[in-house]
């Protein structure tokens, strides 16, 4: 009987050491990688020359692009105040969600990682804009739309001058048209919203 108690005495110490412990690592784990870092690490590791690593770098940039347009689009379908807001937040999550297809076999076709989630700049812009109501959420959208396709087209249009890979550079070129078209819908975006 005395053995029992000691036993269970025994389990009953591990149990609470074990998880004291345990509850210790997880508040003092450190906080999540950052998908683009940890893309960026495995590139940097792969690639032996900068060529490449040029390349890897505009394509994470890339994929970047297309998550935070996908998932700022998706966040003016919910929560736009206006038709022509969450008509371009559909049309861009549509453009982007193809465009990040294609941008993922391209990567796989020359073993460059990509992020696998959200990351944290994109986290960030969905927090500011996901802050605003109403017209103050609809003209945030539309302004930083047309700052995330200026700032996307003046990253394209150096890849396709500075780039090596003809593969990566053809799609850069080809992607281009589509960057403008989107710009454009996002100016137009941007003017019905200043008139409200």
């Amino acid at each position: 009987m005395k053995k029992i108690r000691n036993f269970n005495l025994l389990i009953l110490l591990v149990t609470f050491l074990g998880t004291t412990l345990l509850s210790a690592s997880c508040t003092n784990s450190q906080k999540p990688k950052d998908t683009r870092d940890v893309a960026q690490k495995h590139n940097e590791e792969k690639f032996d020359s900068k060529k490449q690593e040029r390349d890897a770098q505009f394509i994470v940039n890339a994929a970047e692009i297309n998550m935070a347009q996908i998932q700022l689009g998706q966040l003016a379908q919910q929560r736009g105040q206006s038709t022509h807001v969450k008509e371009l937040g559909k049309n861009l999550e549509d453009a982007y969600t193809m465009s990040l297809k294609n941008l993922t076999t391209l990567a796989d076709s020359k073993r460059i990682t990509i992020p696998t989630a959200t990351t944290n700049k994109v986290r960030n812009a969905y927090n500011d804009l996901n802050n605003k109501s109403g017209n103050d959420f609809d003209k945030a959208y539309a302004d930083m739309m047309v700052n995330k396709h200026k700032d996307a087209i003046a990253i394209f249009e150096k890849a396709t001058t500075d780039r090596y890979d003809r593969d990566i550079n053809n799609w850069a070129i080809a992607t281009l048209s589509d960057l403008r078209t989107n710009l454009n819908q996002s100016i137009d975006c941007q003017t019905k919203c200043t008139k409200k």
